[in-house]
């Protein structure tokens, strides 16, 4: 079996100069780091702007105070330990506060820096919340990443799942493909697994987190075909991350390459304003440019994914620019007030979350409306 050694200690990146390791050690203090042989090895070092090395190793500028821990307000949702309800026919469940390795982009990095007091450990109360609410079919595994767990692990909260009638979807959200694919091609039992639970009507969807074509290395590819001949469906989702996909033709080339393989681009994310994220992140207005000229260069079926800011009053998807205005819709909405509507904003180039539209295009009636909305 593959033996893959995980490093949480930037000290022991050896391929960085001792110095910048000083250095980054401090970001660390504050923002933890976790990644592993593996993922280390898709580094070009010669190349300091590498995207892969932008997404798990430290830089100084996370250091610039920008944004929350909390960017979408995820705790007004919580129901019960661990268990989040947001949208009427969705929960999700924190079922850990691991990963294969921390993306330095990460909005919910907050698990990582404050223990574990969002994640189940007692399940009966999450499961009790679902069994209660027959309004939901779909469960999403997240964390931290479910995968990471162990096969048996994972399992008890799959079985437990399976045994409420009106849960039809259990999504796993997951970046173990991109960060450690051999837990999958290593792991029969998991495969098997998996088969067992991802039944005709009641399918099993995995959630994938490619940010850059180059994790698509050949036992990613591998890892990710035998996760589709256990029947589940694999989609894709990741942010658009300043200096990893901001350009349309690495972003296009990811959903290319994806679509071959079988695998849907589900949403680009705007990314959230995150403390620590300020590096990282590229303005709403350039983001959706990026996404629709990456979308023009591929075909209907691996331009499918819609571009979204995951804002605490919902999923709020941009559909279009004009030269002086954004339109954006609800996609996905908590409650029904807000459901589909459409809004209309003044286009604002330095406008880097939805709170910043409100604060520069709207008149005051609508702006006082929209953040009762948001004060949650």
């Amino acid at each position: 079996m593959k033996k893959i050694r995980y490093i949480t200690d930037i000290l022991q990146v050896t391929q960085i100069p001792i110095e910048q390791r000083r250095i980054l050690k401090e970001v660390t203090k504050k923002f933890a780091f976790r990644a592993n042989d593996y993922y280390l090895s898709l580094i070009d070092w010669s190349n300091e702007n590498d995207p892969i090395r932008r997404i798990i190793v430290p830089h100084e500028g996370e250091l610039i105070p920008w944004g929350r821990l909390d960017a979408s307000k995820e705790a007004h949702y919580v129901k019960a330990a661990g268990l989040e309800h947001k949208y009427p026919d969705t929960a999700l469940l924190l079922v850990n506060n691991m990963c294969g390795g921390f993306c330095r982009f990460c909005f919910r990095k907050r698990l990582f820096m404050n223990g574990d007091s969002e994640v189940t450990h007692n399940v009966s109360p999450s499961m009790q919340y679902l069994r209660n609410h027959s309004e939901i079919t779909n469960v999403l595994l997240s964390g931290g990443d479910p995968l990471i767990m162990s096969t048996r692990k994972l399992e008890d909260f799959i079985q437990r799942i399976r045994c409420i009638e009106h849960v039809k979807i259990i999504r796993i959200g997951t970046k173990i493909p991109a960060f450690n694919p051999y837990r999958i091609t290593e792991d029969p039992s998991l495969i098997e697994m998996l088969s067992r639970y991802s039944l005709p009507q009641k399918r099993i969807y995995i959630v994938t987190n490619f940010n850059h074509p180059r994790e698509l290395t050949p036992v990613s590819i591998d890892a990710i075909t035998r996760l589709l001949e256990a029947s589940t469906v694999v989609v894709n989702q990741t942010p658009l991350i300043r200096g990893v996909n901001d350009n349309p033709d690495t972003l296009a080339e990811l959903f290319r390459r994806l679509s071959f393989m079988g695998v849907s681009s589900y949403y680009v994310f705007q990314c959230r304003p995150t403390l620590g994220n300020r590096i990282y992140a590229v303005p709403v207005v350039e983001s959706y440019e990026i996404f629709r000229k990456a979308r023009m260069q591929v075909s209907g079926l691996a331009g499918r994914a819609r571009f979204i800011m995951s804002h605490s009053t919902g999923k709020i998807e941009v559909v279009g620019t004009t030269p002086e205005h954004i339109y954006m819709q609800y996609h996905r909405s908590p409650g029904l007030e807000n459901a589909s509507q459409l809004m209309v904003f003044k286009t604002n180039k330095d406008a880097y979350w939805f709170d910043d539209f409100l604060k520069t295009s709207m008149n005051t009636e609508q702006a006082i409306s929209y953040r009762q909305l948001d004060n949650l």
